[in-house]
């Protein structure tokens, strides 16, 4: 059964899309809930008609995020995280982390945009994120998992001052 989405639906589609689906699905799930209509000659009539007048903003929106694709792809993406003294971190490296961090750097993402390309995120090292940035928009964004330990960086050790002894 071929349906139009009313709204995004994960590992399906985008709003405005006309995908087959099962007609169970559509029928006892996507239409009841308002996530879909049926694809009507009439609806898919009316769907063309607003395509048309919102490919401006559509234009417009796809610009807007390839300016956020090359701002998230220039940052540099520090995360700071406890680690044991074997060099494990406590925890796994989470979205919610890389969104705050892309916040502090300036760039405002959610962190339901984010997919961490590695299972867990649970040693220091460089890692590999994508950030949906609009429907066929996806930035790569690096990150860097670090201690957060202030006492592995080498401090700079400085000569006592001599106290003249008499």
């Amino acid at each position: 059964m071929n349906i139009i989405l009313k709204q995004d639906v994960a590992n399906l589609g985008y709003a405005d899309d006309v995908v087959k689906v099962k007609s169970g699905y559509a029928l006892n799930y996507l239409i009841p809930r308002g996530i879909a209509t049926a694809a009507t000659p009439s609806a898919l009539k009316q769907l063309e008609e607003t395509k048309r007048q919102r490919a401006h903003k559509v234009q417009k929106l796809i610009a807007d995020a390839e300016t956020l694709k090359a701002a998230i792809e220039a940052a540099k993406i520090v995360v700071p995280v406890k680690v044991s003294e074997a060099g494990k971190a406590y925890g796994s490296v989470t979205a919610a982390q890389l969104a705050d961090a892309l916040v502090a750097a300036g760039v405002n993402v959610d962190k339901k945009d984010i997919a961490i390309h590695a299972k867990e995120v649970r040693e220091l090292g460089t890692y590999e994120a994508t950030v949906a940035c609009y429907k066929d928009v996806k930035a790569a964004l690096e990150f860097h998992v670090v201690s957060d330990s202030v006492n592995e960086a080498p401090e700079a050790t400085e000569p006592a001052a001599e106290t003249p002894e008499a």
